[in-house]
């Protein structure tokens, strides 16, 4: 048994001494899975002309405040400030949260900033869309199926942006740029 646990301690050292692969493919992932996500759903919630993020969609408004909106007849003018600010924050961050973590700039932050993101996403689509009943959207760990919204696919974005903040973004990055070097021996 010790000549197993050698053969399977050599076999796998090298690995232990990569500290780049991870956070390197958790960015990789994250730029060829849900970057085009965000990127696209940020573009629905854009108003018309240049300076459309700061006049935010009627969807955008419907999408993050689907109760009040029904409540005010789907007039944006009938809501406050604090709607617009959440709306047009909320689409800031869905593109630039994505873009910061893809290049490796300010990583950790980003990463923790998308979690939340994902988690008030997550909340809107339970709480103001009427879905926790529905089994597709919220799902449930440890059940056969791997496809609900939530429990499922949510669940592995943000481990996938666990793995940043806690590795960083790893050797191609801006953030290495931040990192002190040390001096030669």
């Amino acid at each position: 048994m010790t000549a197993l646990s050698r053969l399977y301690t050599s076999a796998t050292a090298p690995l232990e001494r990569n500290d780049w692969i991870l956070p390197t493919l958790a960015r990789f992932l994250f730029a060829a899975v849900l970057a085009g996500y965000f990127w696209i759903s940020g573009m629905t919630k854009l108003g018309d002309g240049v300076l459309g993020i700061f006049q935010p969609s009627l969807g955008a408004y419907a999408q993050i405040f689907p109760k009040a909106m029904e409540a005010v007849g789907y007039d944006t003018t009938q809501l406050t400030t604090y709607h617009w600010a959440v709306v047009t924050l909320g689409t800031m961050a869905e593109f630039i949260l994505p873009l910061l973590i893809i290049i490796g700039l300010f990583t950790r932050i980003s990463a923790l900033a998308m979690i939340a993101f994902i988690v008030v996403q997550s909340l809107t689509d339970l709480n103001g869309h009427d879905k926790w009943g529905d089994g597709l959207v919220l799902g449930a760990w440890f059940d056969a199926p791997s496809n609900s919204l939530i429990m499922d696919q949510r669940s592995l974005w943000v481990f996938l942006l666990i793995v940043l903040v806690v590795k960083g973004a790893g050797p191609l990055s801006f953030d290495r740029a931040f990192k002190p070097h040390r001096a030669a021996d």
